[in-house]
């Protein structure tokens, strides 16, 4: 059986909680915690129209970037709780930067994830003039040449930030950290040549990789890409434990009402089963996850724990 049509079984199984005229009666806003043309607002957008579909009503961003998407994400507790916002969480604003120092909220306690949107491996790549054509030769040289090699990442605290920091770590080398406002930001630096390396997702960087724009190196992840099927793996290069994967989400506030909740995660179940939707991630080389909003609680809940362990017992820091 497809993907998409085992997420049509579960959607199908669904029963819809809410009449139509009691919710949603107006448009729905969705919160994007990055800037235009990052990752997180690409994996939203890609969403929208199907959620509009299953909603029967208008839905449309609200960028607002800031502090590794902690200005957005907190922002979003300070709006009414009716379900007519909804948030794009991900790795960096629920799991990895409230593990490392204070916000306003508690992820498990004050967020309820309603489903995923995307799934993504990241991967190291360099600029076209740096010397290291594998990450050997790229360890090899941060070795020789300490904190003189510049990584970029969408934020402090961002994946794409932990993403290096587990790189050194594991490496045993010392990297300049450089943090932009996205992941767009950092792509245009990386192809103008100001910085040296970036983690980013496979998808969103495989287009300026087939145009010889930027050199990818490594994937963090445990098995090789259907984009990229010849760059070999973080493990295949000697370091199994730099492993990565981006994630993004709908999510609302707990305080929203339960028959609210209940049709926000039917409508999202039935967004994930629709097979343009599922066509669409595909061809950028990521999917939508696990279908439902308890397979994407599981797995916020996991990284929330992941998170809390490795920078409780590490050196590595966010700021």
């Amino acid at each position: 059986m497809k993907p998409y049509l085992a997420l049509a079984a579960l959607a199908l199984s669904l029963a819809t909680p809410v009449s139509a005229d009691e919710f949603p009666s107006r448009a729905v806003r969705v919160i994007v915690a990055y800037s235009a043309g990052g990752t997180a607002d690409a994996a939203a957008r890609l969403a929208v129209e199907p959620l509009s579909r299953q909603l029967g009503q208008s839905v449309y961003l609200e960028n607002r970037p800031g502090s590794g998407g902690m200005t957005g994400t907190q922002a979003f507790f300070t709006l009414p709780p009716d379900g007519y916002t909804l948030l794009i969480i991900g790795p960096g604003s629920v799991a990895i930067i409230p593990a490392a120092k204070p916000v306003t909220f508690v992820t498990e306690r004050d967020l309820i994830p309603l489903g995923s949107v995307w799934i993504s491996p990241q991967l190291l790549a360099v600029r076209t003039s740096f010397g290291a054509k594998t990450v050997q030769e790229f360890v090899a040289y941060a070795k020789a040449n300490p904190g003189k090699i510049n990584i970029a990442s969408a934020g402090n605290g961002t994946l794409t930030h932990m993403s290096g920091e587990l790189l050194k770590r594991e490496a045993g080398i010392e990297l300049t950290h450089i943090p932009f406002r996205s992941t767009g930001d950092t792509q245009a630096a990386l192809i103008g040549g100001q910085i040296d390396a970036l983690f980013g997702d496979v998808a969103v960087l495989q287009p300026q990789i087939q145009s010889g724009l930027i050199r990818p190196l490594a994937l963090a992840s445990a098995k090789r890409s259907p984009l990229l099927p010849d760059l070999m793996t973080m493990a295949e290069a000697g370091f199994p434990a730099v492993t990565a994967t981006n994630w993004y989400g709908f999510a609302v506030s707990s305080k929203t009402a339960a028959p609210v909740v209940a049709y926000l995660k039917n409508a999202v179940a039935k967004m994930q089963a629709e097979p343009a939707y599922q066509e669409a991630l595909a061809k950028r080389g990521v999917s939508s996850g696990d279908p439902g909003a308890e397979a994407f609680a599981a797995m916020v809940g996991r990284e929330v724990k992941q998170w809390k362990s490795l920078l409780s017992l590490s050196t590595i820091k966010i700021d």
